[in-house]
């Protein structure tokens, strides 16, 4: 090794699933990557909660329980969060980054409501706040929007971007699962937490896509901006449905661009089998883009994992040394420099999928198109199923309609006796 090459000496904030795969990759690799770039990467410290907890392959005199044994090292140039939550991750990060060490997180949570601070903290120090990895794992989408996609006015981010739920949809759509049945294997196999309420109800993907609209349409989205809808009303019989529609349902991350502000939201969406979001399957991701010179780009892979998201991490710490060697970091910061209004979700439009019960009698279909009507709802098709003595089930596809006019007239339905029951109310991409 060349006596004179840089040492850059890092701490790693927590060892888990993830912050063991970012382990692994520096320790196994760490002659190639200063091949990259130039330095040598070593880590110097790893906070741990638990000093006593066995940890196979990690060198013991590295762990430590005490921050200030990081915070007040000069030495320590960059500082790697896999800890995840909001704190003590958020002050940690922001102690850092005002001690003048560079940052790299997995931690969506923190960047999707704190942001804003996080980004003055790292542009005020001129160091870098990388966190590729907080969004589709080991699938680059960051760096793209921010960097590769720079010459576009991008106007559509479209993603699948949560494997849990993702995985879940595949099985009751290609093995004839029911929803409960799919979470149970899902968590089998270790894709759902034992608490999976943050992925199944979408909330997850939320914070992803308010990420990245923020970087795609460089205006600030914060993660209650974004209305979020789950998979836990999805039906075997509304993915029977999809399938005649030569469709199939999954969960959509969706952001869009218009001249009256941006659309943010995550719902299930019926998606036509043509588009290339409707082949990923089990808990694969994959992220759509439109931009005006680019046109349409898809990106692809593994959302999650111990090495995928890993695999993202180390990437940052490696551009990281290579800013520092050129005494460049901070050079690319948050990018949000217009303040475009976020639009309601009453005033958003979308085609509707709408199942429901209703009396067998003559005049419902005419009740139910003039409660429409008056509403501004215009419907596309109407399918009659399953007809009994005295209930039929009506499924009706709309046009495009704003959520609040489709709402307002759901709503008078429900008040009406020929209506017994809403069972599925469900977007059509």
């Amino acid at each position: 090794m060349n006596q004179g090459i840089k040492v850059v000496k890092i701490a790693l904030l927590g060892l888990g699933t993830v912050g063991s795969g970012v382990y692994k990759l520096i320790e196994e690799k760490g002659e190639e990557f200063e091949k990259r770039t130039g330095a040598k990467i070593q880590i110097e410290k790893i906070l741990v909660h638990n000093l006593k907890k066995e940890r196979p392959g990690v060198k013991k005199c590295l762990l430590t329980d005490q921050w200030k044994e990081i915070i007040e090292n000069d030495e320590i140039e960059l500082v790697i969060e896999v800890m995840g939550g909001i704190e003590p991750a958020k002050a940690m990060i922001l102690e850092a980054l005002n001690a003048g060490k560079n940052v790299v997180t997995a931690n969506k949570d923190l960047v999707a409501e704190h942001g804003k601070e996080l980004f003055e903290a790292a542009e005020r120090n001129q160091k870098d706040f990388l966190f590729e990895a907080a969004v589709a794992g080991g699938i680059p989408i960051i760096r793209p929007l921010k960097q590769c996609l720079a010459g576009n006015e991008i106007s559509d981010v479209i993603g699948i971007v949560n494997g849990t739920t993702n995985y879940i949809l595949t099985k009751m759509c290609e093995e004839g699962m029911d929803f409960q049945e799919a979470l149970a294997k899902a968590t089998e196999l270790g894709y759902a937490e034992a608490d999976p309420t943050a992925d199944i109800e979408g909330y997850d993907a939320g914070r992803k896509v308010a990420i990245m609209a923020s970087i795609a349409f460089h205006s600030r989205v914060v993660f209650s901006d974004v209305y979020t809808e789950g998979i836990t009303k999805i039906t075997a019989k509304d993915i029977a449905y999809a399938k005649e529609f030569d469709s199939v349902i999954k969960l959509l991350g969706a952001a869009h661009n218009t001249e009256k502000g941006i659309e943010v939201a995550v719902y299930p969406m019926m998606i036509s089998n043509q588009h290339p979001l409707a082949s990923v399957r089990d808990s694969f991701n994959a992220v759509f883009v439109h931009g005006d010179a680019v046109d349409d780009a898809m990106f692809y892979g593994r959302g999650a994992g111990e090495l995928p998201t890993a695999s993202a991490i180390v990437g940052d710490v490696l551009d990281v040394v290579r800013n520092m060697e050129y005494g460049c970091t901070g050079r690319i910061g948050c990018g949000c420099y217009r303040e475009t209004q976020v639009k309601s979700i009453a005033d958003v439009k979308n085609k509707f999928f709408l199942r429901m019960q209703v009396t067998n009698q003559s005049g419902v279909l005419a009740s139910i198109a003039n409660v429409f009507g008056k509403h501004k709802v215009s419907i596309e098709r109407i399918i009659q199923k399953d007809v009994e003595k005295e209930k039929a089930e009506l499924v009706i596809v709309t046009e495009y309609v704003k959520e609040g006019y489709l709402q307002e007239a759901l709503d008078e339905l429900m008040q009406m006796p020929i209506l017994e029951e809403i069972s599925s109310k469900i977007r059509v991409y």
